[in-house]
């Protein structure tokens, strides 16, 4: 699943974080990595003839241009510093706003670019992205060679183009610290009670929404359609629950926990806004729909995920919820 609902999650980077961690490139990341003083020490990779090889033109923070002499068989991870940043040094735990973005060491096709925010010395990131980035100045653009066994080995990563055994460069721009924003106050939904649509169970529980052919209301509207008996939800805490999205317009599924079989769990000011405000203030064991207009879930105007402009409807049961 495409966890869609992120409020920072465009599918492109299916590639969310969870494409940078080691260990499961299905793996759904924090939304924002924690500054602790846990972190480890960071990597200090050393270039070579490949990454130098590379030449990347492009504004710093925006989407480069690479080319290399193509296939590109990695020899050893390399990393060549481009442009060495002129601001304050980074340390192991601290947080920074980088954009990513990935090359077919192959075809020299772009795989990925986004924003992402990474941790130095972060450990659960994959070797080849530590090199990238780790403890680099702010305003650093690197340039990374990456053989398989510092990436996705012998499997690859097909959700994005990587087949099995394949190099991929890697160009990062450390652009700037992190700051945890402010929270935005939440909005409260209305009750629900026209052109809510009809909600049918499978003999395994999974949901099937039926949207109306009906106009969606221009507001944040819920039905609680089962009321839960366990513990309040509140702003900020993390929720754990399974879910169904809708797209009104199209009447198509995009996104979903329940084929899985596992709950997701995030943050009710990590999401887009009429998601977080459908979870607070209701109950653990909670069943309920939620239509939200497009301003409270990825705006008014097209986006990469293909939501924006979109009115959505989710589905959620909530599971389980514990204080941040």
């Amino acid at each position: 699943m495409n966890r869609a609902l992120r409020r920072a999650a465009p599918v492109a980077l299916a590639a969310s974080a969870a494409l940078l961690l080691a260990g499961c490139a299905g793996a759904e990341p924090e939304a924002t990595p924690t500054p602790t003083a846990d972190a480890a020490t960071c990597l200090e990779p050393t270039s070579g003839a490949q990454s130098d090889a590379v030449t990347v033109d492009g504004e710093f923070g925006e989407v480069p241009t690479v080319a290399f002499a193509t296939p590109l068989a990695a020899e050893g991870l390399q990393t060549s510093v481009l442009i060495e940043g002129d601001g304050g040094k980074t340390e192991p735990g601290d947080v920074a706003n980088v954009v990513i973005s990935m090359f077919n060491g192959t075809t020299g096709v772009q795989l990925v670019s986004q924003p992402a925010t990474l941790g130095m010395g972060d450990e659960t990131l994959l070797e080849s992205f530590r090199a990238a980035i780790d403890c680099q100045p702010y305003g650093t653009r690197t340039v990374t060679v990456a053989p398989p066994e510092s990436l996705y080995g012998d499997q690859g990563n097909e959700s994005i183009g990587v087949a099995a055994g394949e190099s991929v460069v890697i160009v990062a721009d450390i652009v700037s610290e992190y700051v945890e924003p402010e929270p935005t106050p939440l909005p409260t939904p209305s009750e629900w009670t026209e052109n809510v649509p009809e909600v049918t169970y499978d003999a395994d529980g999974v949901p099937t929404v039926t949207i109306p052919d009906a106009a969606p209301s221009t507001e944040l509207q819920l039905k609680v359609l089962e009321e839960g008996d366990g513990a309040e939800v509140q702003s900020g805490d993390q929720v754990t629950v399974h879910y169904q999205g809708v797209n009104w317009d199209t009447k198509e599924v995009f996104d979903e926990s329940f084929t899985g079989g596992q709950p997701a769990t995030f943050g009710t000011d990590q999401v887009i806004q009429g998601f977080g405000a459908a979870l607070v203030g209701q109950k653990v064991g909670t069943k309920l729909i939620v239509t939200i207009p497009p301003e409270l879930g990825y705006g008014t105007e097209e986006s990469s995920n293909g939501l924006g402009g979109h009115t959505l409807v989710f589905y959620v049961e909530i599971v389980d919820t514990a204080s941040a």
